[in-house]
């Protein structure tokens, strides 16, 4: 069985990040106005813009992925209230991320907010925000919080070094919270391997959403993903990764499917460590439970 760390899913997306916008083209709505510039945010057949819970399940099962993580990020816009109703529709495939408005000064009510209305972690854009953000006050209220109610924390960092001094601070100074981070620690930029040395720590964990985009260039099977995944296990060891394929982004170029067999097609990798990296960490990390069995079905063009 396999679990994805790392999806997105929106209802609508109509955002602004650092002034500019980020919405649907009308004339094309699987395309968006992506800082200026018009991007396929969406597979093209995905023609009214929405990114649903269904339409994933869709490609679990497909897929055979029996659970994923949804994550959020600023340039999906705040997805709170459809994450919500999502994570109550279908408790047994998603673990869900709440995220407060981390640009306004009331983040703190935001955070406690979407505790209260049962969000099991939060998530934080580091990489989007001021460098010195993680040294404010008032977030480190807001892992306070975290830690005492054992709210998970999802957090993508700054390029190389730039941040993970501060965070070596925080898990030092918040020993019990539970820590995530994103994107293989940006594994094809310079010093990416500090981030993935955060997960020395008991309580901090690396998922790869991403890594198929950031070896796009590469593009499948990713041998120098393999090797980067082999790489960081040899730093902080196999039960630390987690795969996350960065869904739905990730399939304008991939299918779901391809976004892990890569992995499991791997002759440089063991079945122990596959499962490993494809599931039981994920698995023990976010707490799901009874996950579904889902059956190959044969395509019809085999």
């Amino acid at each position: 069985m396999i679990i994805d760390a790392h999806a997105h899913l929106w209802f609508h997306v109509d955002t602004t990040v650092n002034g500019q916008p980020i919405r649907p083209i009308p004339t094309n709505r699987s395309r968006s106005l992506f800082f200026g510039e018009e991007r396929q945010m969406l597979p093209p057949f995905m023609t009214d813009g929405q990114n649903t819970a269904e339409r994933f399940l869709s490609n679990m099962d497909y897929a055979q992925v029996s659970a994923a993580v949804i994550t959020q990020e600023f340039i999906d816009g705040l997805q709170n209230d459809y994450l919500q109703t999502v994570s109550q529709e279908y408790p047994e495939r998603f673990f869900v991320f709440g995220m407060p408005e981390w640009r306004q000064p009331d983040y703190y009510q935001g955070a406690l907010s979407l505790i209260a209305k049962g969000f099991r972690g939060i998530k934080i854009p580091a990489a989007r925000l001021p460098e010195h953000f993680l040294e404010e006050d008032e977030f480190r209220k807001v892992l306070w919080l975290m830690e005492g109610n054992d709210i998970i924390l999802g957090i993508e960092l700054m390029d190389g070094d730039a941040q993970t001094g501060m965070m070596e601070e925080l898990i030092a100074d918040f020993p019990r919270l539970k820590v995530v981070i994103g994107h293989f620690g940006m594994v094809t930029r310079p010093g990416w391997m500090s981030q993935i040395r955060l997960a020395r720590h008991k309580n901090v964990f690396v998922e790869s959403g991403g890594i198929t985009w950031l070896f796009n260039d590469e593009f499948y099977p990713f041998p120098s993903a393999i090797r980067a995944i082999k790489e960081a296990a040899d730093e902080v060891g196999w039960e630390k990764l987690m795969w996350g394929s960065d869904y739905p982004r990730t399939i304008t170029a991939i299918t779901y499917r391809m976004s892990y067999d890569f992995v499991t097609k791997s002759r440089e990798l063991t079945d122990h460590e596959k499962q490993l990296f494809l599931c039981d960490n994920a698995r023990q990390f976010f707490g799901f439970g009874n996950l579904v069995e889902l059956p190959y079905i044969k395509n019809m063009s085999e």
